[in-house]
């Protein structure tokens, strides 16, 4: 809150003092240019947390920050009514932040998330993590859903054909239960969000809907990313 604040401070308007019996008509900037430039770049930075999407309309110049203006203090009001709604509520829920998804989640997306295309940003995550997968173990030839069948397959690995691992196989049904849930959760994920969102014209998309999928390609992508290689 308090760099929203010294932005707006910094950015103000005022009249400046001219000294006795000068008159100066029309208002400046209270601050610097060169430390309203260097404080709007951290108050950009917070607009993509708090108001994902505020880049939309930004205009091709925007004079004494003045746009800039009116979207941190619509930020600094959303922070102030969150924070009011916690202590009435007593709402302890945790926070999902999508900057701390796996970086194969959001990467990608995160371009298409700051602009309000939601959807998008999903489907840049499937497309990623299914290449980082098709990437570690060297499979070109199958995709998506019969890739990630194959990859966490009970089955022992091929020539040709390798697998992911993500315990030591002791025999134990804790192991069979791990990758029969790794290959189902993933098989789900494509066949569910990826696929249909293809084919499904959208506008953007539900941003809580699309933060939860999001969540979702993460865990599988840290499953993916930490997992061993077994070849055949």
């Amino acid at each position: 809150m308090s760099e929203i604040d010294g932005f707006l401070h910094v950015t103000g308007q005022v009249v400046p003092d001219m000294g006795p019996g000068v008159a100066y008509f029309g208002t400046v900037m209270r601050g610097p240019a060169t430390d309203a430039s260097a404080r709007a770049h951290v108050v950009e930075q917070i607009l993509d947390r708090v108001l994902p999407g505020w880049k939309v309309d930004r205009p091709a110049k925007d004079k004494d920050f003045r746009w800039l203006r009116d979207q941190a203090s619509r930020a600094k009001a959303e922070l102030q009514r969150s924070e009011e709604l916690a202590e009435r509520l007593g709402d302890n829920a945790p926070d999902m932040d999508a900057g701390d998804l796996h970086p194969w989640a959001w990467e990608n997306g995160r371009s298409f998330w700051n602009t309000g295309h939601f959807h998008q940003a999903v489907m840049q995550a499937a497309m990623r993590i299914n290449a980082e997968t098709q990437s570690k173990l060297g499979r070109m030839d199958v995709s998506e859903t019969a890739l990630f069948n194959e990859a966490f397959s009970l089955s022992d690995p091929k020539l040709g054909s390798p697998r992911l691992r993500l315990a030591e196989n002791d025999g134990s049904k804790t192991y069979e239960s791990l990758h029969r849930g790794a290959r189902a959760f993933a098989e789900g994920l494509y066949a569910a969000i990826r696929n249909p969102g293809m084919h499904v014209p959208t506008d953007g998309g539900e941003e809580q809907l699309a933060l939860e999928q999001l969540a979702a390609f993460s865990l599988i992508a840290r499953w993916v990313d930490q997992a061993e290689v077994v070849e055949g």
